[in-house]
């Protein structure tokens, strides 16, 4: 779990000559912080994240010798599972070894594949995909999420439903769509289905199988993604990308979310950027490209090397304070509590099992 950040109230204490020194001052009592209440919760609220939803991707070492790794959570049912089915195969099958980082938008996002598929700079023949991939319909951006029941307290409410498996969802009533929250520890959002479907336009209608009511994961950062071409391609899973930056929700329907970086980011987000279109490598800038060495499905790794790691239930007492806490914060640095959080902005807690 990320350790708090100093404050720039306590980094201008320590630079400034004419103030007391940082321990000698007296922190002002307050409620605790999100952090605090995260490092409160109970053992059982930690959800354990099977190896099997764990993908290991191992870039080539930084210019002065330090290894860089990142790990990769899928999203579970019943989201994105044909993409997500393709990228075990596709890691499986070695055919993402020695693939490389090709585009590098600022404030957007970081997207690696094979240098010859689809490249604005691809001067060679692409890589042979292994046959068995499905191709997925532009209806899977989204699934059902028909009878949603509330309960709990106004402003704090949870969506239960009757499918299989239940999904429960902590509704933060967004903007972007008819309610953003939380749902089996991943951020969500959903229609709202008192908008009449007459209201809506004919394409979507025909999209949602005129079913006004669906839920479908959100492009926050860190979030990982398929690339595609135009309509009505929907992408393998060869191509893949991560938000770097202000998390672009005028995606969300509109492309696959297949997991997120909850380990390693900085070697992607750190990376150089791009000068060609939409951040691509130029030719004159081929050296910037980042190899990936391997990508490896994490239970198929020896079971000393596979990493473990746990999330913080999203249906939990504890999670219920640490929204309440990220939306109005009254920890000590704060003047005055926001009243709201975009969901984005309340990352779910993730650590290293044991941690």
């Amino acid at each position: 779990m990320n350790k708090p950040l100093i404050s720039l109230a306590a980094a201008f204490a320590l630079s400034a000559s004419w103030t007391s020194p940082l321990a000698a001052q007296d922190e002002p009592a307050g409620a605790p912080s999100p952090n605090e209440i995260v490092e409160g919760a109970e053992a059982e609220e930690w959800v354990s994240i099977p190896a099997e939803d764990l993908l290991v991707m191992t870039l080539a070492p930084a210019s002065d010798g330090t290894e860089r790794e990142v790990v990769i959570q899928f999203m579970p049912a019943p989201f994105s599972q044909g993409w997500v089915e393709n990228i075990r195969t596709l890691a499986r099958t070695g055919w993402y070894d020695d693939i490389t980082v090709n585009r590098v938008q600022d404030n957007y996002v970081v997207q690696w594949g094979d240098l010859n598929y689809d490249n604005p700079e691809a001067d060679g023949e692409p890589k042979l995909l292994p046959e068995g991939l499905k191709v997925m319909d532009e209806s899977a951006y989204t699934v059902p999420a028909s009878h949603y029941r509330f309960y709990g307290k106004p402003g704090g409410k949870v969506h239960e439903s009757r499918s299989t498996p239940p999904l429960k969802m902590v509704n933060l009533f967004g903007r972007y769509a008819g309610y953003d929250g939380f749902s089996q520890g991943w951020p969500v959002a959903g229609n709202n289905s008192a908008v009449p479907a007459k209201k809506r336009n004919a394409r979507e209608n025909a999209y949602n199988n005129s079913r006004p009511d669906r839920i479908w994961p959100v492009h926050c950062y860190g979030m990982v993604g398929v690339g595609r071409n135009y309509s009505p391609d929907t992408g393998s899973g060869a191509e893949l990308y991560t938000v770097i930056g202000h998390a672009p929700r005028h995606l969300d329907r509109n492309i696959a979310l297949v997991g997120r970086i909850i380990e390693g980011m900085e070697h992607l987000s750190s990376l150089p950027r791009g000068s060609g279109a939409l951040g691509f490598y130029t030719e004159e800038e081929a050296g910037k490209r980042t190899p990936i060495v391997t990508v490896r499905v994490a239970s198929d790794l020896p079971a000393a090397e596979r990493p473990t790691f746990e999330y913080l239930s999203t249906e939990g007492e504890t999670f219920a304070k640490y929204v309440a806490a990220r939306a109005n914060r009254r920890d000590p640095f704060f003047i005055v509590p926001a009243g709201g959080a975009d969901i984005c902005n309340i990352p779910v807690p993730i650590r290293r099992a044991g941690e």
